[in-house]
C-alpha cells in the first residue's frame, strides 16, 4: 500500500470526474472500499464516521478523473478521508498540539500488570488482561487519545501503513512521526490501564 504521488496519488481538489465511464468506475471503487473506509473513520472520529466518509467520497468523486492509476485508489481515498477527519477536528476547535506525557513516557503496561497482578490465579497474566478488551473497548481507548497521537497509531498499527507513508500523509518530518508514534504507544498503554481500572476489567473473572 502506498500514498506517494509517483504511484498515483493526487490531491482531492483537482479536476472532477464527469464522464459516465468515470462515474461508473468510481462507484465500483467506492463500493469496494466503503467498509474499510468506514472502519477507519470510526477509529479516527467515532460517531462522526458516517459524515466523514460521505465527505471523503464526495471529494473523491469530484476528483476521480485526475487519479492517474486506479490501483492507487484505495490509498488515495484513505488520504482524502484522513484529511476530512482532520478538517472535522479543526472545525470543532480541537487542539492538536503536543501533549505533556511525562507520566506516560515512563509507564510500562507490561511491568504494571506484573506488579499489580490483577488476575492472581492466571497462568497467562498479560494475555488475560488484553482479553478483557472487546472491539468497542479498544475503540473507546483510542478515542481518548489526542488526535496528534491517535492518527499515526491507527494508520500504522490498524491500517498497515509504513511510518514514512504516514509521515507523508500527515505532512510531518519522519523524525517527528517516529517520536509521535513512540509517545502515542506509551499514552495508549497508560490509557488502556486507566480504562481497565475505571470499567472494572481488573477483577478476577471480569471478562465479558
Amino acid at each position: 500500500m502506498s500514498v506517494f504521488p509517483e504511484q498515483g496519488m493526487v490531491r482531492a481538489e483537482q479536476q472532477a470526474a464527469d464522464t459516465p465511464s468515470e462515474r461508473g468506475s468510481f462507484q465500483v471503487v467506492a463500493a469496494r472500499e466503503l467498509p474499510r473506509l468506514y472502519r477507519l473513520a470510526r477509529r479516527l472520529v467515532g460517531d462522526e464516521a458516517e459524515d466523514a466518509v460521505q465527505d471523503a467520497l464526495l471529494k473523491g468523486y469530484r476528483a476521480y478523473a485526475s487519479l492517474d492509476d486506479e490501483v492507487a485508489a484505495p490509498a488515495w481515498l484513505t488520504a482524502i478521508l484522513v484529511n476530512c477527519c482532520r478538517d472535522r477536528a479543526r472545525a470543532k476547535g480541537r487542539r492538536v498540539e503536543e501533549t505533556e506525557l511525562n507520566e506516560a513516557d515512563g509507564f510500562s503496561l507490561y511491568r504494571t500488570i506484573a506488579a499489580e497482578d490483577p488476575f492472581p490465579y492466571s497462568d497467562s497474566l498479560h494475555l488475560d488482561f488484553l482479553h478483557q478488551f472487546g472491539r468497542e473497548d479498544v475503540r473507546a481507548v483510542l478515542a481518548e487519545l489526542p488526535e496528534l497521537y491517535r492518527l499515526p497509531l491507527v494508520l500504522c498499527y490498524c491500517e498497515g501503513y509504513q511510518v514514512k507513508e504516514v509521515a507523508y500523509l500527515l505532512e510531518v518530518p519522519l523524525g517527528t512521526m517516529l517520536a509521535r508514534l513512540h509517545r502515542g504507544r506509551k499514552l495508549f498503554e497508560r490509557t488502556l490501564w486507566d480504562y481497565a481500572e475505571r470499567h472494572g476489567l481488573l477483577k478476577e473473572n471480569a471478562k465479558r
